[in-house]
């Protein structure tokens, strides 16, 4: 009876430091979040009396970000097998603040490189050592381990949500005094981390290298590599500070949504905080019809409704003459595809973690996520700066039309048969001669070999 009290008390006290972290790592998603937007409309704001500040600049800062992000996470997810995962994620977030901090000193493109490079480096610190340490934290409960990941990948939403609206606020009321409150943040992330990511867990560089080596050669992620990254480049294209510049640069065009914003920045949140519950919302639905299909049409599906949103936002983009209820109803239907598009992420993790089923190594799944994630990004950055120099709006959607139809030629060699050929394989190999009894049935928390 002692015993089972002192457990119940270690998985309380599990619990409660799984939901700090998150909670920490939820934060650190919407300050970085709300510094790439509040960097948008600092250097929309700037680019009026600075000819060195235009679209291009604006892309090519977001690309240093990522391409920081994507150098460092291998080293420091390796790291977080060989030193305490807490110092890694506090260090991470405490150069998140001096980042943030940093960019609006002095307005010269030098110091915005260097302030974007050194975020990139914080958000590797703390990315691939948390979902390592999440991950070993939950073997204990393949549910509980279900649970979690579904918080960390809302905690994402969650910063892409309120960032927006939080930068957007803050900029209207407090303009430069904004960047000092979001490194205010980061330390707040800091101590989250400091508390909630209790003991060490070293397990080498030797092993995670050698798990590494696996998820490399494995076909199935091999396969679907391509199709990441194009959908990836498609996050970088948006979801960067291009998009924030071209809403609110102060310009006169042909364009509906060129410059919407420019005399009102703080709706660039709100606009993004309007996309975000419609993004959940459609993943709401999916967690409840990706059980029912076939992982590969999932994807199919999702990609087939990208350039449907593209022809949507196209036509809003052109609505210049057009009545505004007109105008509403539109978007509200290319909503409901939005929706359909948001399929991709979980049909495609869920492709991804059935693959490293037989590797070793938590922190394979991690290195994957993070590399295919930055070097997407890294292309969707620089895709939206050039685009959006000589098409301005209408260029991304050109650029999101292009890697949806690359990324649907891809998915052609990306099949199911290989997978479940494996996992049958993997089953049968348990014992080929009998069917498994009740309890091997129940999981393999009652059939330990």
């Amino acid at each position: 009876m002692r015993s089972e009290v002192a457990l119940d008390s270690i998985m309380r006290t599990r619990l409660s430091d799984l939901v700090t972290a998150i909670l920490g790592h939820g934060l650190l998603r919407i300050a970085g979040s709300a510094s790439a937007v509040l960097i948008g409309i600092y250097l929309a704001h700037l680019s009026s009396s600075d000819a060195r500040i235009d679209a291009g600049l604006v892309g090519m800062l977001g690309a240093v970000s990522y391409a920081a992000e994507l150098v460092a996470s291998i080293p420091l997810g390796l790291a977080a097998d060989a030193i305490s995962p807490r110092w890694l994620m506090v260090g991470g977030a405490c150069a998140g603040a001096a980042a943030v901090r940093i960019f609006a000193l002095v307005p010269h493109p030098g110091i915005f490189y260097f302030s974007r490079a050194l975020e990139g480096m914080g958000v590797a610190a703390v990315t691939p050592p948390l979902l390592a340490w999440l991950a070993r934290a939950t073997t204990h409960s393949s549910s509980l381990r279900a649970r979690v990941m579904s918080l960390f990948e809302l905690s994402l939403l969650a910063g892409l949500a309120l960032g927006g609206v939080v930068s957007s606020l803050l900029w209207t009321q407090l303009h430069l005094t904004s960047f000092s409150l979001l490194a205010l943040v980061y330390l707040v992330c800091a101590l989250l981390f400091f508390v909630g990511v209790q003991g060490d867990h070293i397990r080498g560089s030797k092993a995670a290298i050698h798990g590494l080596k696996q998820a490399i050669h494995n076909p199935e992620i091999r396969a679907l590599a391509p199709v990441w990254l194009c959908v990836n480049a498609v996050t970088g294209l948006w979801l960067g500070p291009t998009t924030t510049y071209l809403l609110t640069q102060r310009r006169a065009g042909d364009q509906y949504l060129d410059g919407i914003f420019a005399t009102t920045p703080g709706h660039v949140g709100w606009m993004l905080l309007a996309y975000s519950a419609v993004f959940a919302m459609g993943l709401l639905l999916w967690s409840f019809l990706l059980p029912h299909l076939a992982v590969r049409a999932a994807m199919r599906i999702s990609l087939l409704a990208m350039p449907f949103v593209c022809a949507g936002l196209f036509a809003v983009n052109h609505s210049a003459g057009w009545h505004t209820t007109t105008r509403m109803a539109l978007l509200a239907a290319t909503s409901v595809i939005v929706m359909i598009e948001s399929g991709f992420t979980p049909a495609a993790l869920a492709w991804l973690a059935q693959s490293l089923i037989a590797s070793n190594g938590e922190g394979v799944a991690m290195g994957i996520y993070s590399v295919l994630l930055g070097v997407g990004a890294i292309m969707g950055s620089l895709l939206a700066g050039w685009l959006g120099s000589a098409f301005r709006f209408d260029g991304l959607l050109l650029g999101t039309l292009i890697l949806a139809v690359v990324s649907l030629i891809l998915l052609h060699w990306v099949t199911d048969t290989r997978l479940f050929h494996k996992q049958n394989e993997a089953r049968s190999s348990l014992d080929p001669t009998r069917h498994p009894s009740k309890a091997e049935e129940s999981g393999p928390d009652h059939n330990h070999k």
